[in-house]
């Protein structure tokens, strides 16, 4: 490690020290020190070889959500298998998955649980490492990110992303946004969209899904 690094791993140590211990159990914006940069972010990141807790950054604000639930990761999986399968048969779209990193506006970071980019923006997204253009922002509610995935992120994601799904598990529906919403589409049986510059609808069923998550046998 550098000694840059190794400088920045003890100063986040220390800052987040007492943030750490309320976080295991809830999301919770960084409240107790300054304006946060992207460098400084990004080094939180680098310093969690696990990827947890989930760094992200908005408006200057850090966010940080602890390690999701199994069923929330079902459920990811599901989403991110059926976005492949279609990119697969139609090659319209990219599907990807967090980590990752995301700058949908200049010096902000997001790790959507699930997104999709177009083809033209994974080429450059293979070079430059990082996704700044999405299709498409997927987020599955957890106990610790509703109020973040509902609030800040969700702003920023109207603001820079056509369309913008949070998948609330427990209510088994899927909120849509669009960017000029100010209340979303509450989706319960079927939600389509056909991506820019493509010809193919992506339909996602809920009802198996949600019987896939969890473990329906009827």
């Amino acid at each position: 490690m550098t000694s840059i690094s190794a400088s920045l791993k003890y100063f986040a140590d220390a800052t987040l020290q007492f943030e750490r211990r309320a976080e295991q159990t809830m999301g919770m914006p960084a409240t107790e020190r300054r304006w946060w940069t992207r460098a400084e972010v990004l080094a939180l990141m680098e310093a969690e070889p696990l990827h947890w807790p989930r760094y992200e950054l908005v408006d200057g604000e850090l966010l940080v959500t602890p390690s999701p639930a199994g069923i929330h990761q079902l459920a990811v999986g599901e989403i991110l298998g059926e976005l492949r399968d279609f990119a697969k048969r139609t090659g319209a779209c990219q599907p990807l998955t967090s980590p990752s990193d995301v700058e949908l506006e200049p010096g902000t970071l997001v790790q959507p649980d699930v997104y999709v980019i177009s083809t033209a923006e994974s080429i450059r997204l293979r070079q430059d490492g990082r996704a700044q253009e999405l299709l498409l922002a997927i987020e599955v509610l957890s106990p610790g990110s509703g109020g973040h995935d509902r609030g800040r992120k969700r702003a920023l994601y109207q603001r820079t992303v056509p369309e913008y799904w949070i998948v609330d598990l427990d209510a088994r529906l899927i909120e849509r946004w669009a960017p000029a919403d100010t209340r979303p589409e509450i989706v319960r049986d079927q939600i389509d969209i056909v991506f820019s510059g493509s010809d193919h609808a992506f339909v996602f069923e809920l009802q198996p899904f949600f019987a896939f998550v969890f473990g329906d046998t009827k």
